[in-house]
């Protein structure tokens, strides 16, 4: 979940070009959860979309303005609603005229410490896509693709004319996301995860890190990877016979930030209630345990 990279190495509030019609602003919000920032991505020449508008952050919406530079904004679009993703899409919309469009509104308190930024109170879209909807401009198509997991009204977002895929949280650059329950769903987010493995997307442009150039490559890893934590979970609690999450995390996350251990213990109790679902696991008073199949 960690990666040794310099926060401060990418500009923020600069737009950046990353293709003929895509370009990107950083918000200055790093941390070990957020990684350099959140980025949100312009999309269009004449007529502009913004995916992610990112923090209620003054310098960030005065960054967002520059780089949209007087052109018309046709649509403001979120893949989630956590506070690092919405909260600069209602300023964004007085400032623009830009309709609010995108993830389902979503508010809800779980009962652990969370990787990300906590949900959105305050978001409220104009128009919520369903799955397969488009919006459109000039020399753009976007498409919504759903993909729950992360959270249940996660969206991606796919540019027709590019193969590009805006993935959001679903799939970042430099680790896997954090599913933390009740909303996040690790059931949900492996199907989600094989369904882009079965798109034909050529690039990635996650919130978070840099564009994904080899993206099934990544996701069939990232899927891997969440297969492979199961067996370790499962393992463990074969070996010890119950179990409680932090000793499963201190177990499983060696070498890792500590600062991340309460994110790790949110995914571990995400495949432990899939686990659980299946009937491979079962819970008593905060402790686990196997079940043979």
């Amino acid at each position: 979940m960690d990666a040794p990279f310099d926060l401060n190495s990418l500009p923020t509030g600069v737009s950046m070009s990353l293709s003929p019609l895509v370009s990107r602003v950083l918000a200055p919000n790093p941390s070990p959860f957020t990684f350099t920032g959140t980025q949100s991505y312009l999309v269009g020449t004449t007529e502009i979309a913004v995916i992610d508008p990112g923090p209620a952050d003054p310098l960030h919406l005065a960054a967002l303005e520059a780089a949209i530079a007087g052109r018309r904004v046709t649509a403001i679009l979120c893949t989630h609603t956590h506070r690092d993703h919405s909260p600069a899409a209602r300023p964004l919309a007085e400032a623009t005229g830009a309709p609010i469009i995108g993830c389902a509104p979503l508010t809800l308190d779980d009962d652990g410490p969370r990787a990300d930024a906590a949900f959105d109170p305050h978001y409220a879209p104009d128009h919520v896509l369903a799955d397969g909807d488009t919006v459109q401009g000039t020399g753009w198509t976007l498409q919504a693709v759903a993909t729950p997991g992360h959270t249940s009204n996660h969206l991606c977002f796919a540019l027709i004319e590019e193969q590009a895929l805006f993935t959001g949280d679903h799939i970042m650059g430099w680790s896997t996301t954090v599913v933390s329950p009740p909303d996040g769903d690790m059931a949900d987010y492996m199907r989600s995860m094989q369904r882009l493995i079965d798109r034909d997307d050529v690039v990635y442009y996650p919130a978070h890190g840099e564009p994904v150039d080899k993206p099934q490559r990544l996701a069939r890893s990232m899927m891997g990877h969440r297969r492979h934590r199961e067996g370790q979970i499962v393992r463990h609690l074969q070996t010890s016979g119950s179990s409680a999450i932090p000793d499963m995390v201190a177990e499983m996350y060696k070498g890792v930030d500590p600062r991340l251990h309460p994110a790790a213990g949110r995914s571990v109790l995400a495949h432990l209630i899939d686990l659980r679902a299946r009937g491979l696991a079962r819970e008593q008073d905060g402790q686990w345990e196997a079940i043979a199949a």
